[in-house]
């Protein structure tokens, strides 16, 4: 029977750059699926709070109109690239969805590269306060490798080399750039139903308080959600440690996330690839 830690020993064996799929692999579908699906969600508010991305978001409007669609369909897009690699057909067609998903943009490179920054740092920093252990340090360099890779052939440059200059990346940005705009928090109340739907039914009532807890100091402040109650903090963060330690102690996973496929409440009996980031249907957005 496979132990606890067999998948760590395996990825502290592998190379972070030759390797860096293998080990991305691990920690996404294995080793912490239910931690890196909460912390991407946390990872694209963070990037939608930024001021150029915010006021550009809600100027063309589809995540205000279909914020379940726009969020499904990212996450296909990426879990595609993730799961086959960008060389692999489907990843091919996964990274020119994406591409394409970006024309008429304009997105800022600067902006671009925090973007891929918020994807790499705020993950593992989840990993490192709630993982049932901490990211190896072979994970947060694959990490870095990774999305630096998917960075490169969305066209961005001068894309961070490593995890520690990702994460300075990302702390000097933000004290140089976020801000609070109505946007953003137009953006943050529309998109909170996505992170609600996370949270135990019996605990639904809490809801906003509990959100608010997610999020740290500098998105609070740039979506203009309130300081949560202490109750709320130190709940969340009891509950959070007392699931990691109740995984650490447990068995592995069986069966890998994704094994039978990426299946979200958009696209209940699958999707075509070829498809997936095309315009919001009519009936998405209510007329």
């Amino acid at each position: 029977m496979r132990g606890r830690f067999d998948n760590l020993h395996r990825i502290n064996a592998l190379d972070p750059v030759a390797d860096h799929l293998e080990i991305h692999r691990l920690t996404l579908t294995e080793e912490f699926p239910w931690d890196m699906r909460m912390a991407f969600n946390l990872a694209f508010n963070r990037s939608f709070a930024l001021p150029r991305i915010a006021r550009r978001l809600v100027a063309t409007g589809a995540i205000l109109r279909a914020p379940r669609k726009r969020a499904d369909d990212t996450g296909i897009i990426m879990y595609e690239i993730l799961l086959h690699g960008p060389d692999s057909p489907r990843g091919k067609l996964a990274l020119r969805r994406l591409n394409e998903a970006h024309r008429g943009f304009a997105l800022d490179n600067g902006d671009g590269v925090y973007v891929i920054a918020c994807l790499v740092v705020v993950p593992m920093r989840w990993l490192r306060r709630y993982g049932w252990r901490a990211p190896a340090r072979n994970e947060l360099e694959a990490a870095a490798v990774c999305y630096a890779r998917i960075g490169r052939l969305m066209g961005l440059r001068d894309l961070p080399a490593d995890f520690a200059a990702f994460e300075a990346y990302l702390e000097r940005y933000e004290r140089e750039h976020l801000r609070p705009t109505p946007e953003a928090e137009r953006i943050e109340r529309t998109t909170r139903d996505l992170l609600r739907v996370r949270i135990p039914a019996r605990l639904r009532g809490a809801a906003d308080a509990l959100i608010a807890a997610l999020y740290d100091a500098p998105l609070r402040a740039a979506c203009n959600v309130p300081e949560p109650p202490r109750w709320a903090r130190a709940g969340l963060h009891l509950a959070l440690r007392a699931r990691a330690v109740r995984l650490r102690l447990g068995r592995p996973r069986a069966v890998p996330l994704f094994a039978d496929g990426i299946v979200t409440r958009t696209y209940p009996g699958g999707y075509d690839l070829a498809k997936v980031g095309s315009s919001v249907p009519s009936e998405a957005c209510g007329s």
